[in-house]
């Protein structure tokens, strides 16, 4: 089966995870994939195939090189697909993109053109899998999820192929920030592994940012507006003043490369009670310790005007892996070395996000991340160039063999 046959299978599955669901997995789908992803493997010729009871699907492709000649290595993927966009009945097709607009909607005028999204235009005469214009596509992380099978299914068509034991996994609940709750390190038993879980075309990433969440609660007093002078608080308006005393420039859309910022994710509320959720990220743990600090720092002076009205809830959610990695930095260098000998430019860069592999590396794993090919992640103008995707699977196929 080609990847991208099976890249269409998977994200007929909907598997968009829940973080209202305390449950592992958050959502019966992701469960349900991972049951036709057993199947498919046991199909293919892997042993060892197991799901444990948290949805976490582990599988082995045994050596086929004396014990001891090659490490155990290891790639990851995700089950789930993001909450942030309807994820039910997705509808890809593909097209060849010639340059111009590909009409996604026509009755809702959704186009994905170069004038919005110029990297389109790195694509020129290259198929694409598009979406209707009604849901998310799922290349993040179903491209990673096809890759890694069809790359497994080609070293075992192929046992010419010399290579140590590889372990796969294929894991639930990333998008909402659980992806490596339960996954068990000593289990999979790997020296070391990949996340496929990138986007463009050669991307390698061992550095992400560090990464908080904090969630404000303000609670107002709310007196008849006609009474207020001298006792009212409105919540909402203390909510306001807070975040404008955030630094100004430090904002997602302010901001790129390696530069941190504050994200207020989610504000709700009226005068009596708001709530305001922030995205707290650096790369450099100093600064984001700073950013921790500064957030921190204005509630109190708040808390001075507004006496005890804003408690602050604030965790630590991953760091960057880049701490772990630095010191084997021979892992990246297979990964780059494996691109360049299949024709693929490789390109080194930091994450502007996390993965899995963050906090796989703070656990003992050391785990950057490869490219899946898909762009525009999480919305209805994502897309998939079939090529990319089936240099994702040439990609491991090419690190097994020279590991």
């Amino acid at each position: 089966m080609r990847t991208i046959e099976r890249f269409l299978k998977y994200v007929a599955v909907d598997t968009q995870s829940c973080d209202h669901v305390p449950t592992s997995p958050s959502t019966s789908g992701q469960r349900h994939l991972a049951e036709m992803l057993a199947e498919e493997l046991v199909q293919i010729g892997m042993q060892e195939v197991v799901i444990d009871s948290n949805g976490y699907l582990m599988a082995t492709l045994p050596a086929n090189t004396p014990k001891g000649h090659a490490p155990v290595i290891g790639f990851i993927a995700h089950l789930d697909t993001s909450p942030d966009c309807p994820a039910k009945n997705v509808k890809p097709h593909i097209v060849t993109y010639t340059g111009k607009a590909i009409v996604l909607d026509d009755a809702k005028q959704m186009v994905l053109s170069s004038l919005l999204f110029p990297e389109l235009d790195r694509y020129i005469g290259e198929e694409l899998v598009v979406t209707d214009g009604a849901t998310l596509l799922g290349a993040d992380d179903k491209a990673g999820v096809a890759a890694i099978v069809s790359a497994m299914e080609y070293l075992t068509d192929h046992p010419n192929i010399s290579h140590g034991k590889v372990r796969i996994a294929f894991t639930p609940d990333e998008e909402i920030g659980r992806g490596a709750d339960f996954f068990d390190v000593k289990r999979f038993g790997c020296e070391w592994a990949y996340t496929v879980d990138g986007g463009e075309l050669g991307g390698v990433e061992y550095e992400n940012f560090n990464a908080a969440n904090a969630t404000v609660t303000i609670h107002g007093r709310n007196v008849h507006p006609g009474e207020a002078k001298g006792k009212m608080i409105n919540a909402v308006l203390v909510g306001m003043e807070l975040n404008a005393g955030l630094p100004p420039g430090e904002r997602p859309e302010l901001t790129c490369g390696q530069e941190g910022f504050y994200h207020l994710a989610h504000f709700s509320g009226n005068v009596e009670k708001a709530t305001l959720t922030y995205l707290i990220r650096d790369h450099d743990r100093i600064l984001f310790e700073e950013k921790k600090w500064i957030i921190q720092w204005t509630i109190q002076q708040l808390n001075r005007k507004y006496p005890g009205c804003i408690t602050l809830e604030m965790k630590d959610l991953y760091y960057n892996m880049r701490e772990i990695i630095e010191s084997r930095k021979d892992i990246v260098r297979l990964a780059v070395d494996a691109m360049r000998a299949i024709g693929v430019t490789p390109t080194v860069k930091p994450v502007r996000g996390g993965t899995d592999g963050a906090r796989l590396s703070f656990a003992g794993l050391p785990c950057p991340n490869l490219f899946a090919g898909g762009v525009n992640a999480h919305g209805p103008y994502e897309f998939l160039p079939v090529q990319s995707l089936e240099k994702s699977a040439e990609t491991i196929v090419q690190i097994v063999k020279t590991a």
